[in-house]
Formats: structure tokens, C-alpha cells, sequence
């Protein structure tokens, strides 16, 4: 096979594509990634393992033949509640009338249904909420005992079977991973991938189960798309590897006016801890049918990326929509036009986002310092972790950061990072291989040419963890882009 040449993304927020029937074929993968796509999302609710399999031997063998690294996130399904079935498989709740959810095993009808799910008997109190097929059925708790739930409907409609259930008052006492999640997270760790999605977080303890059966492979992503995950944010921060603002269910257990504040406020609080935050659903869900955006579609975009997110995902619109490659163009287009206005790098440091009183965050906020500066072409970060690069990445620098690790996981993972352009090369031994090296791959991947400044940020001794303790600003000469032109000539 040969190895394409891949430049850097001329904008720095990432995309993450949903992979589904309309992009799984390998052809569409490739022509997603050379549209824009960093990084792509495999969805457990929908499909087999084997077919998923697929997949992500497609995007390996994408990665190998563009020589650049791709992050593959898996998200779980989580648990789901539902309500039973219906004698016609169907019924009509009336406006304002009354309606029981019970234990009944029997099918339905237009006054009561099974809910098979008897941790939430007990546990409900009047006056809250259940909130059925995505919302489109509000009911107001009347009563609520051990073996049924009286409701007032206050939006009524069709009820159909085994629609699902939505509790956004009460914190529900079930695990975040269902005997399926946990099958579905075996397999993604034997396959490879690099991030896992956990669905129906609602308090830190529901990451502990997720990151032991991990075992230390890969990062956790937790989905913030519940309350009560809202009012323990800085604990579920604290234990994630990444964060995920699920917008889709957020807005059906909140008022819509409440989710905006609500994303601002999770991907500031995952921006200060240094972790990379996506934000998700619906962003050009009318791309789904049609080719073009909507202008409010375009607005979200653009505001996710003012706000400083690291990644922007796309759902339907390329996993089952009739335009998944003009979705990816629109929304790379949306983000390099927003990165291009001089007002961005002010907005999107407008958090303050100090550093820790360590060495490396100081060094890292240094980096930022000396780009806005000096003419600085990029930024190289020598890591095994990742952990350099996020601390950079954090500052949100004027520059794109070249990362440089010998750990291909890693390189993988900080697909997900703004402004990061991972390279998975042989480790350095010593200060002068670290400048060869940086300068080199900065040749190589087109982030400097004769006369550029770059900055090398890196620990001694090196492939030590955690020591990031050297900062050091280079001169790409004439003589050493010529040998690197030299050296290209002869490779040919």
C-alpha cells in the first residue's frame, strides 16, 4: 500500500463522525476523513459486533494509509427505560386525563400500561416527572406506591410499544452498564479502540465499574445527558478522561431554554481540568435529508467552536443521512471560517484558565505566552501520556502542537484534543535527538519550513512520566529544509 502524505487540519476544534449504514463502506470512510472527519464514532446501540469489526478494521487500515493517526471512540448504549406493550400495540393517552403505570404484565390500553422496571416503584413523588418517547408525552406524578404510578397527563398523545421512559427528577437506582454495555465494551477492547462513551451517568460512582473492566486500556467519556450527572459535573470532570455534552437527551429531561447555559457551563468546567470536551447531537440534523444546513444549524457550530470545544460531533447526519460527506464539509468549513476571525482566539480564552503550580502547567502557559509573542510556527510536545499535550492544549496557544510520542495509543487518543497533530515516532534519548527530531517532523508534516521559530516542550530524563520540565525555542535553517527535500527526493 502506499502511504499518502496527510497535512495538518487547518482549524484546530476536531469533528467526530458517527459511523452507520450510510458510512460504514470503506470508500465513504476514506472520502469522510479526506472531508474533514479527525476522528470517528462507533454507536453500540445499533449493530452487530461483527459489522462493527468491520468498521474499525476499515479505519485502521485508513490510518496506515494516510500514516496518521485516528481516534475511534465506541459509545455505549446504557440502560433504557420502557414502558410495556398495548393491546393494539398502540393507544391514545387523552389530554389532562389520568394514566397508570404499573407492574401488570398484561398489554395495555388507553388508562394504564406495564413498567417493567420495579427500582422506579417506590422511588417516584408527587409532582414529578415521566416524560415518554423522547418527551412527545408528559405525565405529572399524582401518586406513586410499590405497585403502580398514577399520573396526570399534561401532554397526552399516541402511545406505542415499549416506548421509552425518561425520569429527570429522580436519580434512578441502576447501574450505568447493562449486561449488553458490558459485552459491548469487551469486545471494543479487544478491538483497539481508543475511547469509550459511557451512557446514563448520573453520579462519579457509575465510572468505577466502566474503568475496571477497561483495565487501564483507552480513555473513559463520560455523557453528560442527565440532571443529576449537572449537579455532580465537577466530580464525574474529575474522573473522566473526556467529557461528552449529549444535547439530545439533555433537552428532553430539561426545558430547552436550560440546555445552552447548561453546554457552556460542561465545557468549561472540562476545559479547566484540561480534558477534552465534545459537543453532540443534532448540530446539522436537517443534513440529514437535505444537502444544505440551516443558518440557526450553522450558528451552533459556530458558537460550539467560539466556545472552545475540542471536538464537534456529527450523529444521523453521517450515520444513516443522505449527505454524510456535505455534512463533514459544512462543518469543517464552519470551523476553519470561525477559527479565521480575529476575535476567536479572544473568545475562546475568555475563560481564564490558570495553571496549576506545577511545572509543566507553568511551562505550558508559557508556550502560549511566547506564540502570542514571537512569530512561533508550532509547537512540539514530547510525551507518552498525553498529558503534556492536554496541559498545552488547555491554553488554547495561537498555534497548532505537534505531538510527538512513541506510544501509537496515545498518538490516538489526542485525536480527540484541540489543536493537536499526533505523530507516533521512535523515542528520543537525548536533548539534541529531540531538537533533530521536532525539527525534522515539522518539516515532514508541513508545520515549518526555512527560518520558522518552533517551540519544544518535553521532560528530562526523557520517557520519564510526568517530568516535563524543559522548554526550548528553535530556528528551522535553510541547510536543514534542504536536506529534508534532499532526503524526500531520495525516499522516492
Amino acid at each position: 500500500m502506499t502511504i499518502k502524505k496527510f497535512d495538518p487540519r487547518a482549524r484546530k476544534v476536531k469533528i467526530l463522525a458517527t459511523i452507520g449504514p450510510a458510512s460504514r463502506d470503506p470508500d465513504m470512510l476514506r472520502r469522510l476523513f479526506k472531508a474533514g472527519a479527525d476522528a470517528f464514532r462507533v454507536n453500540m446501540s445499533h449493530g452487530e459486533h461483527s459489522v462493527h469489526g468491520e468498521t474499525i478494521r476499515a479505519i485502521r487500515a485508513l490510518e496506515k494509509e494516510f500514516a496518521r493517526p485516528i481516534a475511534i471512540l465506541a459509545d455505549l448504549q446504557g440502560p433504557k427505560l420502557r414502558v410495556g406493550t398495548f393491546k393494539d400495540g398502540k393507544a391514545v393517552i387523552r389530554h389532562s386525563g389520568h394514566f397508570t403505570l404499573d407492574r401488570n404484565p398484561e398489554p395495555g390500553d388507553e388508562t394504564r400500561v406495564q413498567l417493567p422496571h420495579p427500582e422506579l416503584f417506590g422511588l417516584l413523588e408527587k409532582g414529578q416527572r415521566l416524560l415518554i418517547n423522547d418527551g412527545k408525552i408528559r405525565l405529572r406524578v399524582i401518586r406513586a406506591d410499590e405497585d403502580a404510578i398514577l399520573c396526570s397527563a399534561e401532554v397526552g398523545g399516541v402511545i406505542s410499544d415499549r416506548k421509552g421512559v425518561n425520569v429527570p427528577d429522580a436519580e434512578v437506582p441502576i447501574p450505568a452498564l447493562t449486561e449488553k454495555d458490558r459485552k459491548d465494551l469487551a469486545f471494543a477492547m479487544e478491538q483497539g479502540v481508543d475511547w469509550i462513551g459511557l451512557s446514563f451517568v448520573q453520579r462519579p460512582e457509575d465510572l468505577a465499574e466502566a474503568r475496571r473492566l477497561m483495565g487501564g486500556r483507552g480513555g473513559l467519556c463520560a455523557k453528560i445527558e442527565k440532571p443529576m450527572a449537572v449537579r455532580r459535573l465537577a466530580e464525574i470532570v474529575e474522573l473522566s478522561d473526556a467529557i461528552m455534552v449529549a444535547r439530545g437527551d439533555l433537552g428532553v429531561e430539561l426545558e430547552p431554554q436550560e440546555v445552552p447555559p447548561l453546554q457552556k457551563q460542561i465545557v468549561n468546567a472540562s476545559r479547566l481540568s484540561g480534558k477534552p470536551v465534545i459537543v453532540a447531537t443534532q448540530m446539522l440534523e436537517s443534513m440529514i435529508e437535505s444537502p444544505a444546513p440551516t443558518r440557526a444549524e450553522v450558528s451552533d457550530v459556530a458558537n460550539a467552536v467560539y466556545d472552545g470545544a475540542d471536538v464537534i460531533m456529527l450523529s444521523a447526519e453521517t450515520a444513516a443521512g443522505d449527505w454524510p460527506e456535505e455534512a463533514v464539509t459544512i462543518m469543517d468549513k464552519i470551523a476553519i471560517q470561525v477559527e479565521r476571525d480575529e476575535a476567536y482566539l479572544g473568545r475562546v480564552r475568555f475563560l481564564d484558565t490558570p495553571p496549576d503550580r506545577t511545572t509543566a502547567d507553568a511551562l505550558s502557559h508559557a508556550c502560549m505566552t511566547i506564540a502570542d509573542t514571537v512569530s512561533i510556527r508550532a509547537i512540539t510536545v514530547f510525551t507518552g501520556s498525553g498529558s503534556t499535550a492536554r496541559r498545552v492544549a488547555r491554553e488554547r496557544p495561537s498555534v497548532p502542537m505537534l505531538v510527538l510520542t512513541p506510544s501509537m495509543a496515545t498518538a490516538r487518543r489526542v485525536g480527540l484534543l484541540w489543536g493537536a497533530h499526533a505523530v507516533a515516532t521512535k523515542d528520543i534519548g537525548s536533548f539534541e535527538e529531540m531538537i533533530a527530531k521536532g525539527k525534522r517532523m515539522a518539516l515532514r508534516h508541513g508545520l515549518g519550513e526555512g527560518g520558522d521559530k518552533l517551540i519544544a516542550l518535553a521532560g528530562v530524563p526523557f520517557g520519564t512520566p510526568g517530568a516535563t520540565n524543559l522548554l526550548h525555542v528553535v530556528t528551522l535553517s535553510g541547510d536543514e529544509l534542504e536536506n529534508y527535500e534532499k532526503e524526500r527526493a531520495l525516499q522516492k
